[in-house]
């Protein structure tokens, strides 16, 4: 049978669209599903406020009836404004291994990119940098984690096969927690601190980090990703969303402020206890019963893995070893926790100033993703 392609127009549409990653992957052991009660969010624009500056449309893939592959058509106006580009993107795309499947679906996202005088496709990519993006292309075999895509073997093969090239890849690092703080840390640290009169903020309560500097982690994040691939500034009603949605979740133990004498943030570390496994045991849901595996994660019975999320540094302290004050201060907790090792999460292959942090722990490069481009 052909394969036919359908846009996502009603709310049961959408449920099928979300369900088909936990379908395709569900005897998988390395994917790690997206809670399901986030992606309707994701996906709402009443509820997602980069749809301030995005237009997207979904689609899937049938062939007899049944549900064989899944896209979302992404144009996101501010990024194409920063980079000077006319690009459309490719996001949340999964297919069975047909590359008359495949092809359907991207077939389909670019004549939709030229109908919106798109020039270039690019993906796979979210809204923003705060989605998933890259296909994994190496680390098949490694558990992923709540903040990336999963893909099988065989995704990357179409996208050669169908005529797209690599335009950016991420590498993702396995770092092993020491036993205590290297003295070179704690060397830099100190004198980092004392040179440019910086410190380490104490919190007494979450409501207190989204009070105080809420705003100002997310200002500095826009600052310091500015350069990066495809990054486009969060808008006030993004960070607000943000603010709302993750500072409440944070660990203070896992979160390092690095502020000058003024006040002013000029470092930010956050960490969260990999939620993986405990995403797996949900099967992507919180209920009934998915938000106690979850809880516990965090909260009671926390696993030995951890996620590194966000390190920025003010451009104007980078490469001064402010990140050394940052890891001097979060390394002495994730021992006394029990944290054995942590997930870097990507990083742009190129980005030698974030990669060089982890110069002084033993690690190993695990995984590898990529964003492709082709011209329409």
């Amino acid at each position: 049978m052909a394969v036919t392609i359908k846009p996502v127009k009603t709310r049961k549409e959408l449920k099928q669209f979300i369900r088909f990653n936990y379908e395709l992957y569900k005897e998988n052991p390395y994917s790690v599903p997206d809670l399901y009660e986030d992606m309707l969010g994701t996906f709402d624009p009443k509820r997602n406020a980069a749809f301030e500056f995005c237009e997207a449309e979904y689609f899937l893939a049938l062939r007899d009836g049944e549900i064989v592959g899944r896209v979302a058509a992404i144009i996101n106006n501010r990024a194409n404004e920063k980079w000077d580009v006319k690009a459309v993107r490719f996001g949340w795309i999964d297919f069975i291994d047909d590359i008359e499947v495949s092809k359907a679906l991207l077939d389909t996202v670019e004549k939709w990119g030229r109908e919106h005088g798109m020039s270039e496709i690019q993906g796979p990519l979210g809204f923003t940098d705060f989605d998933a993006e890259g296909m994994l292309i190496e680390g098949f075999d490694r558990i992923s984690t709540m903040a990336t895509i999963y893909n099988y073997p065989y995704y990357p093969v179409h996208m050669e096969q169908l005529g797209y090239e690599k335009e950016a890849d991420w590498i993702e690092l396995l770092i092993k927690v020491p036993d205590e703080v290297p003295d070179k840390i704690k060397r830099i640290a100190g004198m980092v601190a004392k040179r440019f009169e910086l410190k380490a903020e104490k919190l007494s309560s979450n409501r207190e980090l989204e009070r105080k500097y809420g705003q100002d982690i997310f200002d500095l994040v826009n600052k310091c990703y500015a350069p990066l691939y495809g990054y486009s500034p969060l808008s006030s009603k993004q960070i607000e969303q943000y603010i709302k949605m993750y500072l409440p979740l944070v660990d203070r133990r896992m979160i390092t402020l690095i502020t000058e004498k003024s006040g002013k943030l000029v470092g930010v570390g956050v960490s969260i206890a990999s939620l993986a496994v405990a995403l797996q045991k949900a099967k992507g849901r919180l209920f009934p019963f998915g938000w106690f595996h979850i809880l516990k994660a965090l909260f009671i019975k926390r696993p030995t893995r951890l996620d590194f999320l966000i390190v920025a540094i003010d451009p104007e302290f980078q490469g001064k070893g402010v990140n050394a004050m940052i890891i001097n201060e979060i390394l002495p907790n994730y021992i006394k926790m029990g944290f054995k090792d942590v997930e870097s999460n990507p990083e742009l292959e190129n980005n030698n100033k974030v990669q060089a942090q982890w110069e002084m722990f033993e690690r190993e490069q695990h995984k590898r993703r990529r964003a492709y481009k082709k011209m329409l």
